[in-house]
């Protein structure tokens, strides 16, 4: 039975590891580039609990969560100083970039490894408490292998969905030392209100129902995942 526990216990570890090392990689490609304040402070660590923040990570989506609302929120940013970076305009988009990029590194290990348990006949199921089962030919349940399904897809959303050009996501970053200075300038003020900004997005799509993730992020995440899914196949297959 793959009840709400079970859910549970596969979706937030696959989620924890995903915000993890997705933080972390901006500090070690910050520290890479000239800017060890992330390692001074002690934030490159695969601790969870380090990178909690306890408005973003605790407050906010369970918040959203209690009104019924799309569940949102973030990890403690790990701090970077663009003035030690060697580069700090393309130092920036590289400290940027590298936290998406980590999230597809792990969506292809996920991938190599959900091949490899030999999932090649499975189907999705819903389970008895309304969640999304991978099941066998004869019905079994198969956490496992839906377990590493779901760690794809996490890491995989949660790559595209910073690549977004919006405040204060990772996006925002790399559009803004591809713009000349002036613009430059004007498009980091905009940082300080990022947050706001997509709240406000967020509240928007959920109480007129604008859908705008389904427009922006959805279509593309369909075609990556199909990427995916075939690194696992053809290494079922092999």
């Amino acid at each position: 039975m793959f009840d709400t526990l079970s859910f549970a216990l596969v979706f937030i570890p696959c989620l924890v590891i995903a915000i993890v090392f997705h933080e972390v990689a901006h500090g070690y490609a910050a520290k890479v580039l000239g800017d060890p304040t992330a390692s001074e402070r002690g934030r490159l660590t695969l601790n969870p609990i380090r990178h909690v923040d306890p408005v973003g990570t605790l407050l906010v989506p369970g918040g959203l969560l209690l009104l019924g609302a799309p569940a949102f929120g973030w990890a403690k940013p790990v701090p970077v100083n663009k003035w030690r970076l060697s580069n700090p305009r393309f130092g920036m988009m590289a400290v940027a970039a590298a936290g998406p990029a980590s999230n597809f590194v792990l969506a292809f290990v996920g991938a190599v490894a959900f091949g490899m348990i030999g999932t090649l006949g499975a189907g999705w199921a819903e389970s008895e408490a309304g969640f999304p089962m991978l099941v066998g030919a004869d019905g079994t349940a198969l956490p496992v292998a839906t377990g590493l399904y779901l760690f794809i897809l996490i890491n995989v959303f949660l790559g595209l969905f910073n690549l977004l050009p919006i405040p204060p996501f990772d996006g925002s970053h790399i559009v803004g030392g591809l713009l000349p200075k002036p613009l430059r300038n004007q498009w980091e003020k905009l940082q300080r209100f990022g947050m706001v900004l997509i709240l406000g997005v967020i509240a928007f799509s959920w109480i007129f129902g604008t859908g705008w993730l389904e427009v922006t992020v959805l279509p593309l995440l369909a075609k990556v995942m199909s990427f995916y899914e075939g690194i696992a196949n053809a290494i079922a297959l092999a």
